[in-house]
């Protein structure tokens, strides 16, 4: 698979599939420049080659041309990260832009407008990656947060350019993450899995039980585990018709010599509110009426002790309802936890929407190895899929 560093980009136009899907105010400011500053790398080592770069990325998901997700509200951003004047062309295909990538320098950044004002984006369709093609003349993808999508952007304008495409800098590191913890990570592994939902993480329980030694299930997914295991939960998230998978778990990660540890108490709450009564409770025995709503502190420290014995750690998914300060103290603990063995010399992967949002709310996203920028794209990847923004790079 070729990277960025199998090329030079003198005085070549290399067109970037970034991500720049970013949030904004209502006065259409950048409100977290995280994606930006994730691109950097990439768009640098090409114009200090000398070379140019030609950017395209969707914004939201617009029904048609709609001027509030325009990436010209982020031309000004982009030229504050990047630190060289940026050109913003009002379409991405057509003369107009063929123009402006046609009269770059070297040095230069055009920006094209939102990919999604067309609909042959998002279907992939090959006349439109075709035009696309010839805005530049190396296809970098750099766009880990789509590669699970076969968009036109994405995967199909790849075959436009046989010899010259390769991965950005910031998919070159999403991949080699990924493969850490699935293939190439020192022992032990342990995965840290958390949020609501036994349903929404099957196929990655299923597909990282061959790769792990050890797993942590937490958050609300938990006390499906517990029910399952002839516990009492009170009115805590449950999924009942997820009982017997959660016992067929159980049994394969004991076939296969895994680990698994769930939570042993838990701080319960008469409410689902921050404002609620609260007490520490066996997670085996909730009283009706009550519902478990963050790691206790039992399970801190024991849930610490088998962090600090692993050497690559995936974390995807919070432990508790962190966005309720006073139910956030066992995400906080974990991330602790997780930032103190990456100081020792393990490797940490987050990733996931909630997990990278409380990672950077508590300030452990520079502790930690690598905070991934692609939720469903990572956990696809994690599911062990092969996703079509990476095969088209690889073939």
């Amino acid at each position: 698979m070729k990277t960025l560093n199998d090329f030079n980009f003198k005085n070549k136009k290399a067109l970037i599939r970034v991500d720049f899907n970013v949030p904004l105010n209502e006065n259409f400011q950048v409100t977290d420049a995280t994606r930006i500053q994730a691109a950097k790398p990439t768009l640098i080592k090409v114009l200090e080659d000398g070379g140019s770069c030609v950017l395209m990325s969707h914004l939201g998901r617009p029904k048609g041309v709609d001027e509030g997700l325009s990436l010209k509200h982020i031309a000004d951003k982009i030229e504050d990260i990047i630190g060289v004047e940026t050109i913003f062309v009002s379409d991405c295909v057509g003369e107009e832009a063929i123009e402006a990538a046609e009269k770059l320098n070297p040095g230069e950044l055009l920006v094209l407008e939102n990919l999604r004002f067309h609909e042959e984006e998002k279907s992939g369709d090959k006349a439109f990656a075709e035009q696309l093609s010839k805005l530049g003349d190396i296809y970098v993808n750099d766009a880990f947060g789509t590669a699970h999508r076969a968009h036109a952007s994405t995967t199909i304008i790849a075959q436009f350019f046989p010899e010259n495409k390769c991965f950005g800098a910031l998919l070159s590191q999403e991949i080699k993450s990924i493969d850490k913890v699935l293939k190439t990570g020192e022992k032990p592994t342990l995965a840290i899995l958390g949020g609501a939902k036994v349903s929404s993480k099957i196929t990655i329980i299923e597909n990282i039980l061959d790769k792990v030694d050890h797993l942590i299930i937490g958050g609300g997914m938990s006390f499906t585990f517990i029910k399952a295991k002839g516990g009492t939960i009170g009115d805590s998230l449950v999924e009942n018709d997820k009982i017997e998978l959660a016992l067929d778990i159980l049994k394969q990660a004991e076939a296969k010599n895994v680990q698994v540890h769930i939570p042993v108490d838990v701080i319960i709450a008469d409410d689902f509110s921050n404002n609620a009564n609260t007490q520490i409770c066996d997670i085996t025995a909730i009283p009706d009426g009550w519902m478990g709503l963050d790691a206790g502190p039992k399970t801190r420290a024991f849930f610490h002790d088998v962090v600090m014995q692993c050497k690559t750690i995936l974390w995807n998914g919070p432990i508790g309802v962190f966005e309720m300060e006073n139910f956030a103290n066992g995400t906080i603990a974990l991330g602790n936890s997780v930032s103190e063995a990456t100081k020792k010399g393990a490797f940490s992967l987050v990733g996931g929407g909630d997990s990278v949002a409380a990672v950077k709310q508590f300030g452990f996203d520079k502790k930690v190895s690598y905070v991934s920028t692609g939720g469903g794209a990572m956990l696809e990847s994690l599911e062990g899929k092969v996703l079509p923004g990476i095969a088209a790079i690889a073939e």
